[in-house]
């Protein structure tokens, strides 16, 4: 293990890095809205929308994130739509770790219990406050865990996007065993860049989940 070759391209996986933790938290944050916004469709039952986002979620869960990509970024230029390839990745991310969340809101929103938001109808509580006060709160409460591995799982999907050409940790990893032939020392900053991002999160992440499961004991 040549230590003086990896402290020499640390700051190449550092810049990698910092642009997985961007690509990731777009793809998460935008997962999160889609995931909502289908588990409102299906729980309050929109007949015009439910087809839609039964079809989507059925899409999106039994097609590779790769497959998705290829679509997004080659298939869709022949239609005249020329996405950049990062906002293809985002999209890529976002379509398929949506119909992950849409499965862990609709975990959390189908443990509220009807008598509570019986309760709530009683006390002149409009559908909107009902949602915000009562429902979400135990939702995500409950939800959290899924969507802890949901994140975990998103952040390590992003490994993919190099077949785009976007400057990620693995297209990195590739670059440098393609033109050193290092492949030792650059699986070895691959996994430990992935361990810096992704082990802090993970620990947050359970710190939330514990807090959240004494929330509701």
């Amino acid at each position: 293990m040549d230590f003086e070759f990896i402290k020499e391209f640390t700051p190449m996986f550092v810049k990698a890095g910092i642009f997985t933790v961007k690509l990731s938290l777009y793809g998460i944050l935008l997962s999160l809205v889609i995931g909502i916004f289908c588990t409102l469709v299906k729980f309050y039952k929109v007949k015009i929308l439910m087809p839609i986002v039964n079809g989507y979620i059925e899409v999106s869960r039994n097609t590779p994130l790769l497959i998705q990509l290829f679509f997004l970024y080659y298939g869709l230029s022949k239609f005249g739509l020329n996405l950049s390839a990062f906002t293809c990745a985002v999209a890529g991310l976002a379509f398929l770790g949506g119909s992950y969340m849409a499965e862990s809101f609709r975990l959390g929103f189908e443990a509220v219990k009807k008598t509570q938001i019986e309760a709530a109808l009683s006390v002149a509580l409009t559908q909107g406050q009902i949602l915000r006060y009562v429902i979400l709160p135990q939702a995500f409460s409950v939800s959290i865990p899924s969507i802890a591995a949901n994140v975990i799982f998103l952040i390590k999907e992003t490994s993919v996007i190099s077949i785009i050409a976007l400057p990620d940790l693995v297209y990195a990893t590739k670059d440098i065993i393609g033109l050193y032939y290092m492949t030792d020392e650059a699986l070895f900053m691959l996994v430990v860049s992935y361990l810096i991002i992704i082990l802090p999160i993970s620990l947050v992440l359970f710190w939330l989940e514990k807090r959240m499961r004494v929330g509701r004991s």
